[in-house]
């Protein structure tokens, strides 16, 4: 049997049995456990280091959410949207913001 076959057999199991339900209506004695993440590549060209990044990011939720965590499967880059605001305010030239009060 081939590597593709065996995949195939597997993703068909868990197919059967519903797995990503039975994951997401798994209890999490422990409580949620949340991991964020700025943005990688919001302003420059990613690198093999995002690749080493993602790569722990993922094994430290995957771990936690065996031992008992609740873990949204989902990246965090609460900071995306700040590299691209201060790119467009260098292209519009902005020197200030105005402030309210």
């Amino acid at each position: 049997m081939t590597l593709p076959e065996d995949e195939s057999k597997i993703l068909d199991y868990w197919d059967s049995i519903s797995i990503n339900t039975l994951i997401l209506n798994a209890k999490k004695p422990k409580g949620r456990f949340q991991f964020t993440e700025g943005p990688p590549t919001a302003n420059g060209l990613p690198g093999i280091h995002h690749v080493y990044s993602r790569s722990i990011k993922d094994i430290i939720m995957r771990y936690k959410f065996m031992d008992g965590y609740w873990v949204q499967r989902k990246a965090g880059w609460d900071t995306h949207g700040l590299p691209v605001e201060l790119e467009v305010e260098k292209a519009l030239k902005f020197t200030k913001k105005k402030r309210y009060s």
